[in-house]
């Protein structure tokens, strides 16, 4: 068991790599901000508004880069400042009609991708690995949840 964890290992640090290499290859045209800024729209429209720090907060990264990247989105016009309703002297940020038309070529983006990558697989094979990873991402963010200390900052 601890060679095959010690495979899997390598195999996701793999993958991680190939991330940037995945990204670029995403023909989504020009949304106004940064990838990584993009990526803030997909928490917001599964969850709904959020401050500022909530959103860093569940993207594991300093407040301050996430302000820069809100700023981005805001300036695309993607998502927009709102009073909360909790706390009115704070604001939320909310995804905008067009912030959700590019949650929805982002992911269809990938869709295509993957599906040109996994064109030679049956698709049992692809349900097959599809349960399996997702329930590998559930174990993960289970022990992290369980490890208060653990950070995806601090940890490659």
């Amino acid at each position: 068991m601890e060679q095959d964890t010690a495979r899997l290992a390598d195999e996701i640090a793999r993958f991680v790599r190939s991330g940037a290499r995945f990204r670029g290859m995403l023909k989504v045209g020009d949304l106004g901000a940064e990838f990584s800024a993009l990526m803030l729209l997909l928490p917001l429209r599964a969850q709904g508004p959020m401050r500022v720090t909530d959103l860093a907060e569940i993207k594991q990264a300093d407040p301050s880069t996430i302000s820069r990247q809100v700023a981005q989105l805001v300036k695309a016009g993607l998502a927009r400042r709102e009073a909360d309703p909790v706390d009115g002297r704070a604001s939320r940020l909310a995804v905008t009609e067009a912030g959700e038309a590019a949650c929805d070529r982002l992911r269809e983006a990938r869709v295509a991708l993957l599906a040109q990558a996994l064109d030679g697989w049956p698709a049992d094979r692809v349900a097959v690995f599809t349960d399996m990873f997702e329930e590998f991402n559930n174990l993960i963010e289970a022990h992290l949840r369980l490890d208060p200390t653990a950070s995806p900052r601090e940890n490659p």
